[in-house]
């Protein structure tokens, strides 16, 4: 447990409802959070960053409602990720690989 926090680090998940965000949503925060995060442009429309919580929220209704609804998880996490990342001012070349599954079809 002690090391968990110990660097820097982006989460994301799926929060059923209750308490501060009544409905269930997708939700992604940064640790430690980097200045401006919270102003961050992430997509798709209808992520809003909760200053009660500390983090971005997707609506599941959102989620539910899209023409793609993968694809408006993926660029929820894309978009945070990037936030997170950029504005920390991570080493991303470093820490990013392609996945596997990607590098098999190239082939």
């Amino acid at each position: 447990v002690r090391e968990a926090y110990s660097h820097e680090v982006i989460s994301a998940g799926w929060w059923p409802g209750g308490g501060p965000v009544a409905e269930p949503a997708f939700y992604t925060y940064a640790y430690p959070e980097p200045p401006r995060f919270a102003d961050a442009p992430v997509r798709p429309e209808g992520a809003t960053y909760s200053r009660e919580m500390g983090e971005f929220i997707l609506p599941y209704e959102t989620v539910r409602t899209a023409l793609s609804p993968d694809d408006a998880v993926l660029e929820f996490l894309e978009s945070t990720y990037v936030a997170g990342a950029d504005l920390g001012g991570w080493e991303r070349a470093a820490l990013e690989r392609v996945p596997a599954h990607e590098r098999e079809r190239a082939h």
